[in-house]
């Protein structure tokens, strides 16, 4: 056989749907797509650059999205070939309800707990908010945009190929490391969110199998500590409808980064992310890794 030459069809039948190339194919493709969006982003005479929450409207909000979801969409049509029940129209509502209930409760119970401690302080009630601003860019955008990206392609592919333990390790480090870019970011910052949301997150997805789900959880966990708390989130100042102030340590405030950085944060949510560890065990869920797995049989 000729080395040199090109490969056959079933080999790179293969490779395109191995899990490295299917996450490689999918930000090409999400690249392409931007590119191309762009252009017509441009010919709107639609603002560029970093914008103020106030400056953000749902059409803006929609060019930001469009490309990932338009990949991952093509990726799981043409690659995978299947349908996307993962985003299947009929868990919308169920599994988003489900998923912002938990995010509120699980920040709630963080606030509830920073305040017992006397480090969170409310000091009154804001007026004349700001509203759709931080629900298209903290709700929407990073909802769906992270979600897809750190569950629908990152963890979902991972497990698919090394395990659940990788999938989870790989996918909670990309999504801690995301954060680096934000203000007043440091190493312990990526390792808390990594543990608190990372983890937890990814669980959530390999429990219910539901995208809905990860981006109501993760939602509402921004938009309950910035629009109602008014609390920073990932490093970024709120104004909420109440007007609050943190007191202590940075290790148990979070220090100028948020309260995502509070070792309070990091309990708390590893107690959840335990207690989903043990129903995926009790289900026998976890994907072992290739070397444990059965081989087929004809």
């Amino acid at each position: 056989m000729n080395p040199s030459a090109p490969p056959r069809p079933d080999r790179l039948a293969r490779i395109v749907r191995s899990p490295l190339g299917r996450i490689v194919i999918f930000f090409i493709t999400t690249a392409l797509i931007g590119l191309a969006s762009g252009r017509v982003y441009s010919a709107l005479g639609l603002p560029h650059g970093q914008l103020a929450f106030r400056d953000v409207t749902p059409l803006i909000a929609f060019f930001r999205l469009f490309p990932a979801v338009l990949a991952y969409w093509l990726l799981v049509r043409f690659i995978e070939s299947r349908k996307v029940s993962e985003l299947a129209p009929r868990k919308a509502v169920p599994h988003l309800l489900m998923g912002m209930a938990g995010g509120v409760a699980v920040f709630s119970l963080i606030v509830g707990a920073l305040w017992a401690l006397g480090a969170y302080r409310v000091d009154g009630v804001n007026h004349n908010l700001d509203w759709l601003g931080p629900i298209l860019v903290m709700g929407v955008g990073a909802g769906v945009g992270e979600e897809i990206i750190s569950c629908g392609i990152v963890f979902r592919i991972v497990e698919e190929g090394l395990g659940t333990w990788a999938a989870l390790l790989v996918s909670a480090a990309l999504f801690g490391g995301l954060h680096l870019a934000n203000p007043n970011a440091t190493t312990w910052v990526a390792v808390a969110i990594a543990i608190e949301a990372g983890l937890l997150i990814g669980l959530l997805f390999h429990l219910t199998r539901s995208l809905w789900a990860c981006i109501g959880a993760h939602a509402a966990w921004n938009l309950t500590q910035g629009l109602v708390y008014g609390i920073p989130v990932s490093g970024f100042e709120q104004r909420g409808l109440l007007a609050s102030h943190m007191e202590g340590p940075n290790w148990v405030t979070g220090g100028a980064f948020g309260v995502e950085a509070s070792v309070v944060s990091v309990g708390i949510c590893s107690m959840v992310t335990a207690l989903f560890l043990s129903l995926a065990l009790r289900r026998g869920s976890l994907v072992p890794p290739p070397w444990r797995r059965s081989a087929p049989t004809a």
